[in-house]
């Protein structure tokens, strides 16, 4: 269950993936990069998930935390699957179109 909340982390999140770190190198940060951010964003929330739900599972941690990692890691994975899903709409709408 993802409450307003936690839903607008996630779009903040994805928001600061989107604006990149300030540039160092003289490369472009173009959307693989965003890409990049952001799928390394939902595997470290994984992996934060996976260690509040082991700790739970042992008696040490608080099932609150892993509810609300559970629901922070399902809300960036649907916002991902929906840029996804974009992407390749958007593919096919340009591989329509008449040379």
């Amino acid at each position: 269950m993802s409450t307003p909340s936690i839903a607008a982390n996630a779009y903040a999140a994805l928001q600061r993936a989107a604006n990149g770190p300030a540039k160092t190198n003289t490369q472009d940060n173009g959307f693989g990069q965003m890409l990049q951010n952001v799928l390394g964003d939902i595997t470290t929330k994984g992996a934060q998930m996976d260690a509040k739900a082991t700790a739970a599972a042992n008696g040490k941690g608080d099932l609150v935390d892993v509810v609300t990692a559970v629901a922070e890691t399902e809300v960036a994975i649907e916002t991902l699957v929906s840029v996804r899903d974009k992407m390749i709409q958007a593919y096919e709408e340009i591989m329509r179109m008449p040379i």
